[in-house]
């Protein structure tokens, strides 16, 4: 196995060091195909076309791609097997994620973490196609498309991190809030986490299940839609203490601009998907509106993973350019024995 590894680091060594452009653009692509993919999970839901393609990985029984069928129509099959199809880009993407931070790697030894993150990406597509084959033979079953979601979510916020580790260091995170003000940032995330996995349980009760036949979720939609507006306004609430708290300090430590930017765009798109939701509710969940309900969704993440980052500093980024020609840079410390045993990390920093 390692001399495959090495064989594969030898291949990855060759290629051009990739420029900040094209390191950004990547990253950029993994966030816009991960979320993507959850949208058009969407459209497979709201059109009925769940299982336009009723087996999996093949579409029927000794056909990959939609055939004539009596009982499933063609329109349905195409939507369903343009999903499973955009699940080949989202892959491509992310090997396209492993290899540029690989290549990073070679130059810069200490970026450990870039690497891990950017294996995140391929190990979810993993995920994704075993969850996916699972929801089509359960029939759809309303948790199973939700842990589908949840997945999404999950890696378009790790696909922000990967972005935004671009142009970092690898030193231990120094946290630019104050120590008392951190919790506030950490029950945001976790806020954000219950507002998720909330809005499934609405949607596993809704209307569209992606199926006629499909069960769906026992439970009143409108104490399901009131406990997930509930979440919404304590995320809100979460956000406007942070942001006081943030603007007490200011006096003392101003926060950095790019913090300042970062917090402004979390409420720009939460009360965006607010309103949003709201008019959905009010107009009996019409199908148009379903999936610009999801992309509000990942944009929210994208907003709030993107604070996250700009709360804490890394440390100068290195990745921008290749090593100097000859020059060795010094191998993370945890890859090397010193007889200087490392600093550990500060009291009370967090990181990813």
């Amino acid at each position: 196995m390692s001399a495959f590894v090495e064989r594969l680091s030898s291949l990855v060594g060759r290629l051009p060091y990739p420029s900040r452009a094209v390191q950004r653009t990547i990253a950029i692509a993994a966030i816009i195909t991960q979320g993507g993919i959850g949208v058009t999970g969407s459209i497979v839901r709201v059109t009925g076309s769940g299982l336009g393609c009723p087996t999996w990985p093949q579409c029927f029984p000794g056909s990959m791609f939609p055939v004539e069928h009596a009982e499933y129509a063609m329109f349905n099959q195409w939507i369903e097997f343009g999903n499973r199809l955009l699940t080949g880009i989202v892959g491509i993407v992310a090997a396209l994620c492993v290899i540029v931070a690989w290549r990073i790697k070679l130059d810069h030894p200490g970026r450990r973490r870039l690497v891990a993150l950017a294996w995140t990406m391929p190990g979810g597509v993993v995920a994704q196609a075993i969850i996916g084959g699972l929801t089509v033979v359960t029939g759809l079953l309303w948790w199973t498309v939700a842990i589908h979601f949840l997945v999404s979510a999950v890696l378009v916020w790790l696909a922000t991190q990967l972005l935004y580790a671009l142009d970092e260091g690898d030193d231990e995170p120094r946290p630019v809030l104050p120590a008392r003000h951190r919790p506030l940032l950490q029950a945001l995330v976790v806020s954000l986490a219950a507002l998720l996995a909330a809005g499934t349980t609405v949607t596993g009760a809704g209307p569209h299940g992606g199926d006629p036949e499909t069960p769906r979720f026992d439970a009143p939609i409108e104490t399901l839609s009131f406990i997930h507006g509930g979440l919404l306004v304590v995320f809100l609430a979460i956000l406007a203490a942070l942001g006081v708290a943030a603007r007490r300090h200011r006096a003392q430590t101003p926060p950095p601009p790019a913090l300042r930017r970062r917090y402004a765009m979390v409420w720009v798109v939460a009360l965006a998907q607010g309103v949003l939701g709201s008019v959905q509710y009010q107009l009996g969940v019409p199908e148009e509106l379903v999936s610009f309900h999801v992309l509000g969704s990942a944009a929210v993440i994208v907003a709030v993973s993107a604070l996250w980052c700009a709360a804490r500093d890394r440390g100068t980024a290195v990745s921008h350019h290749p090593a100097p020609a000859g020059a060795v840079e010094p191998a993370d410390p945890a890859d090397t024995p010193s007889d200087t045993p490392a600093p550990g990390p500060a009291a009370g920093t967090t990181s990813h």
